[in-house]
């Protein structure tokens, strides 16, 4: 369960009316919340068991166009419906929002019931089976980096997205009296987000002006993709609600910093701690070395899932703390995957590759997929880089561009086995349809900026 209320206590709010609307939810391709605002009573009534929504919304862009080149959904098939089945156990309040409740839904065929393969909670589920079956489970902990602007959303848009000024002027990295200036916003973020069941360790300012990292406690993969998305939901809200726009682009000026979402990760059996040995000298056990080793070997398959646009690749730079090569080191914020809490039960890998406009269900989901071949294969896990990984000429290079990576997740049969043929080639063409939107309006302008054709 990763709500913080059940059925009956809804039900109970409902009748006492200190709750009268509910969100219903999907996830979509972008990671974005999509749904309908039911009158509460109705949805206690009826609509707890299901409703309906277009297909179209597992295939569309950013700006909800509607791409051709999909099996599932087109015009030739009509724009049909799925079921749209609320997961209760996601129940939960809204703190932020007055007389509010939420709950997040699993997507279904409209007419067998059968979930859609393409759909992210889906496809993050059928990977978590898979890990069971070889008896284990996943925690997980993502990292939501977000830049937090001084105008607000209207006045940004109005002024053509142009000329942004941070919060701030300067670096706020773990910056105490800065981020004391921001707590009209972060203040609200932390506690409605506790309050809403959501288990928040804290905020910082990070390595830019007006850049702020939110972290929450690690937990089992499933909660951990819907606790990120809905903490995503509620600072865009919560900024807007306070006057001040956020945005989750990796790289929105070339002259500064990246954001990140960097993925922590740990198999787990019976209650304790698989990745860990006492008696290794790092603290690793075979099984985190040849899920590392799976890590490592497939990211260049999966990278699409951890940065899925075209602005995602400025982000990879040298000497940004942004990787730029899939290699592994201890305790190293230049590699792109880190060994954190080395010799402890806390011993875990962290990938540092995804970017802040990663889908987490799916970026979890992938990066599953990579360990479960490398625990199959018993892959063996080279030793770990020292020093500057961005100065290493012969270690293997993340893909640069967008096209890229799309080639890669394109010809992955390591993806194709795990996720399906048909989820390959779904997120194959929602690749495609960005570089070719991109491709057709990219101006000189953009490309000054660090946007070039590519």
């Amino acid at each position: 369960m990763s709500g913080n209320l059940t059925f009956d206590q809804l039900k109970q709010q409902v009748a006492e009316g200190s709750i009268d609307t509910v969100l219903v939810c999907l996830v979509d391709m972008q990671g974005r919340l999509m749904g309908k605002r039911f009158h509460a009573q109705n949805f206690v009534t009826t609509s707890y068991e299901e409703t309906h929504c277009c297909n179209y919304l597992l295939a569309t862009d950013l700006e909800m166009a509607t791409p051709d080149g999909y099996a599932s959904t087109s015009w030739e098939a009509g724009y049909g419906d799925y079921v749209m089945k609320p997961d209760l156990t996601t129940l939960r309040t809204v703190p932020w929002l007055e007389g509010t409740a939420m709950v997040l839904c699993d997507i279904l065929d409209h007419h067998h019931h059968q979930p859609i393969t393409h759909s992210p909670r889906a496809i993050l589920k059928k990977q978590i089976a898979r890990l069971e079956a070889l008896g284990f489970t996943a925690k997980m902990a993502t990292e939501l980096e977000f830049f937090l602007f001084a105008k607000s959303f209207d006045e940004i848009r109005k002024g053509g997205f142009r000329d942004l000024e941070p919060i701030s002027g300067y670096n706020e990295d773990y910056h105490i009296f800065q981020t004391t200036k921001e707590e009209g916003v972060m203040r609200p973020l932390r506690n409605h987000l506790y309050n809403a069941g959501i288990p928040i360790e804290n905020s910082k300012g990070e390595a830019e002006a007006g850049q702020e990292e939110l972290n929450i406690r690690y937990d089992d993969a499933l909660n951990c993709a819907d606790y990120h998305t809905i903490a995503k939901n509620a600072i865009k809200e919560i900024a807007w609600q306070q006057g001040h726009a956020v945005t989750f682009m990796p790289k929105w000026d070339h002259r500064r910093v990246g954001s990140s979402s960097h993925v922590h990760q740990s198999l787990w059996r019976d209650g304790k701690p698989a990745f860990f040995d006492e008696n290794d000298p790092l603290g690793m056990s075979d099984t985190m070395r040849h899920y590392m080793a799976g890590l490592i070997k497939y990211a260049p398959d999966y990278t699409y899932f951890l940065a899925p646009y075209v602005n995602s690749y400025k982000r990879f730079a040298k000497g940004t703390f942004a990787p730029t090569k899939t290699i592994w080191s201890i305790d190293n914020r230049t590699a792109g995957f880190r060994l954190c809490g080395a010799n402890t039960k806390a011993v875990r890998v962290e990938c540092r590759i995804g970017g802040s406009d990663m889908n987490p269900y799916l970026a979890q989901a992938v990066q599953l997929a990579a360990g479960i071949r490398g625990l199959e294969e018993k892959l063996e896990l080279d030793a770990p880089s020292k020093g500057d990984v961005y100065a290493m000429e012969h270690a293997q290079d993340i893909p640069q561009t967008l096209r890229a990576a799309t080639e890669t997740l394109r010809n992955s049969d390591m993806l194709k086995e795990a996720l399906g043929e048909d989820v390959v080639a779904h997120y194959t063409r929602a690749a495609e349809w960005e570089q070719e939107e991109f491709d057709a309006v990219v101006t000189d302008w953009e490309v000054s900026r660090g946007f070039e054709r590519s």
